[in-house]
């Protein structure tokens, strides 16, 4: 797959930006920051400057490398030429949600009046819906989308089951959206009750397509040696 680097700058200014604000804030940033808050939006874990403040960056980094050097190794990579364009658009997501993530964390870290709760659950359900819009146009691969035995081996379960999953994931993502603006745990407990549910029914409706596929293939390891 050929790497589309004239919109890769997006990328790389995010994560610039991401160790920019780190040294910009190193001296002033107390001793712990907020890691973790609750349903209601209070803190109840902290972790080490070191640790957040190097940790977000460089995990953000190292989770663009790895994306971008999937392909490469990928026994299907002869497919990601064929949804180049998705692909990319699901780093960049990661990518700004991680960036978006930790500049709320931090800022909120050093006295600032952010509801980081809100963003985090925010940003989690725009990147849930942005993945459910790309879903459909994955091609079958390792790495990336629905990946069931069942997916891999039949391209009528893939595509199906990945059609059904953009609509699961964007439907999981609005109730999480919907979720951090009215702050009440059940709303919470709807979200992640349905994102369960969802991949559930996933599984076993790309388990229902395959065995109507006249077409699908033996599971990698199912036939005896």
């Amino acid at each position: 797959m050929r790497i589309p680097w004239k919109i890769e700058w997006l990328n790389w200014t995010l994560i610039a930006a991401m160790f920019l604000l780190t040294a910009l804030a190193w001296g002033s940033a107390p001793a712990r920051l907020p890691v973790h808050w609750n349903w209601a939006g209070q803190i109840d874990g902290y972790g080490g400057k070191t640790e957040v403040m190097l940790g977000y960056p460089f995990g953000t980094l190292l989770l663009y490398l790895l994306l971008l050097v999937l392909p490469r190794v990928d026994p299907g990579r002869a497919n990601y030429a064929r949804f180049s364009g998705a692909y990319a658009a699901v780093r960049l997501a990661i990518v700004a949600g991680a960036a978006a993530i930790y500049t709320a964390t931090l800022l909120a870290g050093l006295g600032f009046p952010i509801d980081t709760s809100k963003v985090v659950l925010t940003m989690v359900g725009a990147l849930l819906m942005v993945l459910g819009n790309f879903m459909g146009k994955l091609r079958p691969n390792w790495f990336v989308g629905i990946r069931t035995p069942w997916t891999l081996s039949s391209r009528t379960s893939w595509t199906k089951t990945h059609r059904l999953g953009g609509w699961v994931f964007i439907v999981t993502g609005l109730s999480l959206i919907v979720a951090a603006l009215l702050q009440a745990q059940w709303a919470f407990l709807a979200s992640f009750s349905l994102l369960g549910l969802g991949v559930i029914w996933l599984t076993i409706y790309s388990y229902l397509v395959w065995r109507t596929d006249p077409n699908r293939v033996p599971p990698a390891g199912s036939r005896p040696e």
